[in-house]
């Protein structure tokens, strides 16, 4: 067939225009060349693409998960009719700490703050009508992440699917759970070694999933500053680059599947500035340690808004708080966001919540026109100054942690947990004398009735949950399953990789929390 190639035939740049008919173009070269720095290039502080939203849009990833897997599969339903483009999985904390509920432990909790997950029958359910190679999930889970991921691949290979074409994240960041969020189970270096079999797994079996998504997310909602979370963020992303280099692992290919989380508050100068900042940090750090791929140096990150910034009072108000605060991400270049429903502050966000929090994003995307151009707020002589100075002050935090042995050390130290409790006192100390505004809370108060429109989790899911887990013990092979449990942890002993036995264990329906029980006996649990 004669004519030319497609590799030979140049694509031709989409035109956009204002609403006036003025062309907006993809980069302003002019300024550009002024600050040396080129979208999609090294050191990418203009966006890890070279035209950025202009071809695609960021992945709008509603975070949901409540009560049973049955419940959550209809909201997940509800959120891709609605044009969400990613899921993003809410587990319970009995999931999140390992223990199944019908544990004692579990009593009270079990899905209260996200969705129970006991064996592969709820993952099952969880995703029924969902085809998960026609999806990307993103599932916040961390010290039982390995349990979690093995029976989204059990899943998926029940589905058929083409395991090197799924995608999608965990969470897997067990670092910020000794800081700020509390949801460990076994030590750290035990932790440290579940996480790299992630990274060595996936390398070889899964090449489209993101390993890791290492998260200031919770150290913010802890209470820590934008600088702080930049800090501590890349300081923990810089030890797992250093125990996967340890283990043997090629940096240019297991960190092109490292990603990050990261919140967006209200101040927006400010968080845009971090962001960018952020990237150019990253790029510097996998460089120093030799990766040399562009695509192990890009920082790629999903954004999720600042749960702690919604107020009980006025609820309504959260709506432009949850707005600006998307709008933040979008011109900081994120990759993929979640909007948080305007009732958070009361309950778990009702469906009208849900929806709207994602028609939040559809009018970013679609009306605002900030989408137009490549970091539109890239030569503003504020944002510029501010990204170089929330990278000083970021690089003076690694530079302290990197004196006390990396960011394990200074975990263990206490350091970094001291650090994000002053902050919050401080943040606290501001609102309470009015120095800091908060409409609503300490100024602009009205007298409101509550909201009736809440959306609560009763206790009768517990029951529920364990008459599942006593029929599943009921039916399944269990000799299978006493066996397979007594070889993971003769590997668990002699330091394999793990993720093997662990994803065979879920097939056979061994539950989380006898898995998670197998570690605890071979590990021990973490006390501070």
């Amino acid at each position: 067939m004669e004519g030319k190639s497609s590799k030979s035939v140049k694509k031709e740049e989409k035109k956009i225009f204002t609403d006036s008919g003025i062309e907006i173009q993809p980069l302003y070269l002019h300024v550009v060349q002024q600050q040396k720095e080129i979208p999609g290039e090294f050191p990418f502080t203009r966006g890890v693409h070279a035209t950025m939203y202009r071809e695609k849009l960021w992945t709008m990833r509603q975070y949901a998960g409540f009560s049973t897997a049955e419940e959550s599969n209809k909201r997940y339903h509800y959120l891709l009719n609605q044009g969400t483009t990613g899921l993003s999985v809410a587990f319970d904390l009995p999931t999140q700490i390992g223990y199944d509920s019908d544990h004692e432990m579990a009593d009270g909790e079990v899905g209260k703050v996200g969705v129970a997950i006991d064996s592969l029958l709820d993952m099952e359910m969880l995703f029924k009508g969902i085809p998960l190679q026609g999806i990307t999930t993103s599932m916040t889970i961390n010290a039982t992440a390995n349990i979690l991921l093995a029976m989204y691949v059990a899943l998926a290979k029940k589905q058929n699917a083409d395991l090197k074409k799924i995608s999608g994240t965990v969470q897997n960041d067990i670092l910020k759970e000794y800081a700020a969020r509390g949801t460990y189970i076994y030590p750290p270096k035990p932790s440290m070694k579940l996480i790299t079999d992630i990274f060595e797994f996936c390398s070889n079996e899964l090449p489209n999933w993101n390993t890791i998504s290492v998260s200031g997310y919770h150290m913010r909602e802890a209470g820590c500053t934008a600088v702080q979370e930049v800090a501590f963020t890349l300081a923990d992303g810089k030890a797992y680059l250093k125990a996967a280099i340890a283990k043997g692992l090629d940096i240019n290919v297991f960190a092109r599947r490292i990603s990050f989380f990261f919140n967006a508050h209200n101040n927006l100068f400010e968080e845009v500035a971090k962001f960018r900042a952020a990237r150019r940090m990253w790029a510097k750090i996998t460089s120093d340690l030799g990766a040399t791929d562009s695509r192990a140096q890009m920082l790629r990150f999903h954004t999720q808004t600042g749960g702690s910034t919604l107020t009980a009072q006025q609820p309504m108000n959260n709506i432009v708080r949850v707005t600006i605060q998307a709008m933040s991400a979008v011109l900081g270049g994120t990759q993929s966001l979640h909007t948080n429903g305007f009732d958070e502050a009361l309950s778990l966000p009702t469906e009208t919540a849900a929806g709207l929090a994602l028609r939040t994003q559809q009018i970013i995307a679609h009306e605002s026109g900030v989408t137009q151009t490549v970091d539109p707020l890239g030569g503003s002589y504020f944002v510029e100054q501010l990204t170089n100075d929330v990278e000083k002050e970021a690089w003076n935090y690694i530079e302290r942690i990197d004196a006390m042995g990396g960011a394990v050390s200074a975990i263990e130290q206490g350091f970094i947990q001291e650090e994000i409790a002053a902050s919050a006192y401080k943040y606290q100390k501001q609102i309470e004398d009015d120095s800091k505004i908060i409409v609503g809370v300490n100024h602009f108060t009205a007298t409101e009735k509550p909201s009736a429109s809440v959306f609560r989790i009763d206790d009768s899911i517990r029951t529920l949950q364990i008459n599942k887990i006593k029929d599943l013990k009921a039916t399944r092979n269990q000799s299978a399953v006493e066996s397979i449990l007594s070889v993971l942890e003769s590997k668990a002993r002699a330091e394999e990789n793990l993720m093997p036995s662990v994803i065979e264990a879920v097939e056979n329906y061994s539950t989380l929390g006898e898995v998670a029980n197998v570690f605890r006996k071979v590990y021990g649990e973490y006390r501070v």
